[in-house]
């Protein structure tokens, strides 16, 4: 249920939150939004390229936004987190893991491990050997530290077709809920009991076609997301099934 939309220049990636505003995430370019009235009141910028290529999704841990970033389309990919400061959207720092991961699309925190995703595709940025099947969700420590790693299963990388899980984040229930490049669906995953394989449990149908989103962690079932085509924030309440 579409509860509310605002107009935003940003968005073209994603949207984060914290308890008073959402951040709006272009390819180079980020947004800083007041709640309730979209009030906009930071913006930060850079050449396309200097230093930063392609923004993705982002996740706002106490006063820094940490932003998922690509050399996307580029071939080999490169990925790093990229973090800025919350109150003046400043860049303060980054991580960079180089190549051979993939493109880093989304970045998740939950019980102090870091949660990420790195994606191949079957379009122009293919690269040699690699596919969407590649595509996989690695478990990090506050050192970025890899700890383990798990696959989606074959049937939702078909949904995925040519591009992959745009977007990322733990619900209210603790399931990781993801979405793809451009269908309106919201995928229920559950870690699996043995192996590598995350299980596939639901699709919601949502407004947004695909990219990334944020859950409000004050209002449980409050989604944040973006329709790109429209540069349009949407704020859904999403309701579970009895």
């Amino acid at each position: 249920e579409s509860v509310e939309r605002h107009s935003a220049v940003e968005a073209r990636q994603g949207v984060a939150l914290d308890a008073e505003h959402f951040y709006v995430i272009g390819n180079y370019y980020i947004g800083k939004y007041r709640k309730g009235d979209a009030a906009k009141l930071a913006a930060w910028e850079c050449p396309e390229g200097e230093p930063l290529t392609h923004l993705n999704a982002g996740k706002v841990v106490g006063n820094r936004l940490y932003l998922a970033h690509s050399n996307y389309p580029g071939v080999p990919a490169l990925s790093s987190v990229e973090i800025f400061d919350t109150e003046s959207l400043k860049w303060i720092g980054s991580h960079s893991f180089g190549h051979g991961l993939g493109s880093l699309t989304w970045i998740d925190r939950r019980d102090g491990k870091w949660y990420a995703c790195f994606a191949f595709y079957g379009n122009r940025a293919k690269e040699p050997g690699r596919d969407p099947r590649w595509t996989q969700v690695v478990e990090f420590d506050d050192e970025w530290r890899r700890l383990q790693a798990w696959t989606f299963p074959p049937e939702l990388i078909e949904k995925f077709g040519d591009y992959s899980a745009s977007g990322g984040a733990f619900g209210p229930d603790g399931r990781l809920y993801v979405t793809g490049h451009d269908h309106q669906e919201l995928y229920v995953i559950e870690f699996p009991s043995g192996g590598s394989v995350f299980q596939w449990l639901d699709t919601i149908p949502i407004e947004a076609e695909g990219q990334a989103f944020a859950w409000d962690e004050d209002d449980p079932w409050m989604l944040y997301s973006i329709l790109k085509r429209d540069n349009e924030v949407i704020v859904s309440r999403i309701h579970k099934k009895d």
